[in-house]
């Protein structure tokens, strides 16, 4: 249930709600339809029993029914509706109750009616209506008992029939309000399925904040994000500035390192100093790699390059020289691509694979760039040299892993450190024949007025 989307568990539970909602409804509206069905039937049989009373006579001295009821069910054995009249040790009844004798109920009060529940001719239940009468002079005075009855079991048959002519309507109403509910939530959701689209464009790079155009129940939370994107930006901003002055306070120790070498050179001591020069030109390279990265870092943000302007720049400096001037530089990069990284930084990356190409290729290199189905652009590099050690390739593209150790040196570092400084990455593989180099990095937004037209 924890993993369910908020937008399943509000429809589950808005159905089930309105289920029940109507469950119980029904279970009311049949209860309140079977008591009004009863009390009708009770008010029907009172007048029943009145017809009773008022055809009542005396021929011959003994108490008769002159004029039966209207209602053909008397007349019929079993027939549902039953008349009868206690005269203290002499009955009459209708026909239908055949030789049935009602029970009676004592101290019903004179002239009172009373409704009791009692069992029929068939052993079932029975809606009884009685009353006890004395009966004027002219029909003797005596005091009676008169009953009318009908057979409770057609007023269940009768709620039965209600609940399920209702039932249909319920359930189409059920789902009128499931459906309605439904909308609501995604109506209500909606503003969180735009929480995640503005957070999507928080991290490709297409919106800066959250804003406030939110609903009230939302805005604190697109708050408290635009003010952790503030203060992240602000430890980002400090620690690259650190590491930019890190950077740039190396560079005159390097430099003081390079001038006691060249004087122990001069000294005669070659040996020391070539150790010195190349402790020196290591640290020197990473100097260079940590000043790109910052460098890098910093303006990404806005940054934009066109992918094919920067490829024609690179290649044709390369053609000019020795390693790539015999190379075949086959050039399929896609117009009209935009990266979202500076223009110089793409090149010093792209540059480093390019010249890594042009020192191992045998007599060609292959470029291409294009959008892929991750999104990215995918600019590669490949050549037809020896590529590089299985065994050192999988140290060099595991996660995690440096790229500036082993023989391939600083270059692909860089490119990688540039790369991903701008949301993307360095991808490596072999081809079977030569080395594949693939820069892939965010296209930039789209709409730039400086941005060349398309293809």
């Amino acid at each position: 249930m924890r993993h369910l989307s908020l937008r399943l568990r509000l429809g589950l539970a808005g159905a089930l709600a309105v289920v029940l909602a109507l469950g119980l409804a029904a279970l009311g509206l049949s209860l309140l339809f079977g008591t009004h069905v009863e009390r009708r039937a009770q008010a029907e049989l009172s007048i029943q029993l009145d017809q009773v009373l008022a055809g009542l006579a005396r021929k011959d001295g003994v108490l008769t029914l002159v004029r039966e009821p209207a209602d053909p069910r008397f007349g019929q054995p079993y027939g549902g509706l039953y008349w009868q009249i206690v005269d203290g040790d002499r009955i009459l009844r209708s026909r239908s109750l055949w030789d049935y004798r009602l029970p009676q109920v004592d101290d019903l009060g004179d002239g009172l009616s009373h409704s009791h529940r009692l069992p029929g001719p068939d052993g079932g239940p029975l809606l009884v209506v009685e009353r006890q009468v004395t009966l004027p002079p002219s029909l003797g005075g005596d005091r009676i008992q008169a009953s009318v009855a009908v057979e409770a079991g057609s007023l269940a048959a009768a709620r039965q029939d209600f609940l399920a002519d209702m039932l249909p309507y319920l359930a189409l109403l059920a789902l009128v309000l499931i459906v309605a509910g439904g909308a609501q939530v995604m109506v209500g959701l909606r503003p969180l399925h735009d929480l995640g689209a503005r957070v999507t464009a928080l991290r490709q790079g297409t919106a800066r904040r959250m804003g406030q155009d939110w609903p009230q129940e939302v805005r604190p939370l697109a708050t408290e994000i635009d003010a952790l994107i503030s203060a992240r930006e602000e430890d980002i901003d400090r620690a690259r500035a650190r590491a930019g002055d890190l950077a740039h306070g190396m560079k005159t120790p390097l430099q003081a390192l390079m001038g006691e070498a060249g004087r122990l050179r001069r000294a005669g001591e070659a040996q020391s100093a070539a150790g010195i020069e190349t402790i020196a030109r290591a640290l020197q390279r990473h100097v260079d790699r940590e000043l790109a990265r910052t460098r890098a870092a910093a303006r990404a943000r806005d940054a934009r390059a066109d992918v094919a302007q920067v490829v024609r720049g690179v290649t044709a400096v390369l053609r000019r020289t020795p390693e790539g001037s015999g190379l075949d530089w086959q050039n399929s990069t896609t117009p009209g691509l935009i990266a979202a990284m500076e223009e110089s930084d793409l090149a010093e990356a792209f540059g480093a694979l390019a010249e890594n190409a042009a020192r191992h290729a045998s007599a060609r290199v292959q470029i291409a760039a294009a959008i892929a189905e991750d999104g990215l652009i995918h600019l590669s590099l490949t050549d037809d040299g020896p590529g590089i050690a299985e065994g050192q390739l999988s140290a060099l593209i595991a996660r995690g892993a440096r790229l500036d150790q082993g023989g391939s040196g600083l270059g692909l570092a860089i490119a990688s450190d540039l790369a991903e400084a701008s949301g993307g990455g360095l991808h490596l593989e072999n081809t079977g024949a030569g080395l594949r180099a693939e820069l892939r990095l965010p296209p930039a937004p789209p709409g730039h007025p400086d941005d060349p037209p398309p293809a």
